[in-house]
């Protein structure tokens, strides 16, 4: 693995993740959020980007952080993810890194026992780790709803409604 990563380097809380440039669409503040009922608590709603519908997922609240309020200076990632745009907030995109290949280590055990598989490995810069992430699988839990981002309007929120219910 001689290649060299482009990744979008994000914080959540104190750490530092990284998800591939080629899946980021833009960074966007974070406008008003339309909740959907039934989500997971880690799925904080829909917004409307230019038209589109795009469900939102807080980084915080996935990653286990029950306490996660939105700040000012928070930012969505929005993401490409089979064809669908998806938003991610976080607390800051900072930077856009270039990790070469012999840099990254497999993601450890401990990460696919303990119920974070989205974790695909780590990168080392300038002395610091990355946890890089895997946009389908951290995606998956909110796959069905993650289906109505292409729809447009009315039925969007209601296919959204009844997806997600259990």
């Amino acid at each position: 693995m001689n290649r060299e990563l482009h990744i979008v380097g994000f914080q959540v809380g104190r750490e530092t993740y990284g998800v591939p440039i080629t899946s980021l669409h833009e960074i966007v503040r974070v406008p008003e959020i339309t909740a959907v009922p039934d989500a997971p608590d880690y799925l904080e709603g829909v917004i409307n980007l230019r038209g589109k519908i795009v469900s939102v997922m807080d980084l915080r609240k996935r990653f286990g952080d029950k306490q996660a309020a939105l700040k000012k200076h928070n930012r969505i990632l929005v993401v490409e993810h089979s064809g669908k745009l998806a938003g991610l907030i976080v607390d800051s995109a900072t930077e856009v890194l270039k990790i070469p290949g012999e840099d990254v280590e497999a993601a450890p055990a401990a990460f696919q026992e303990g119920g974070l598989n989205c974790v695909t490995g780590l990168g080392k810069v300038r002395g610091r780790l990355i946890v890089l992430l895997d946009i389908t699988k951290l995606l998956a839990p909110a796959s069905l709803l993650q289906e109505n981002g292409s729809a447009e309007g009315k039925s969007a929120k209601a296919e959204a409604r009844g997806t997600s219910a259990r």
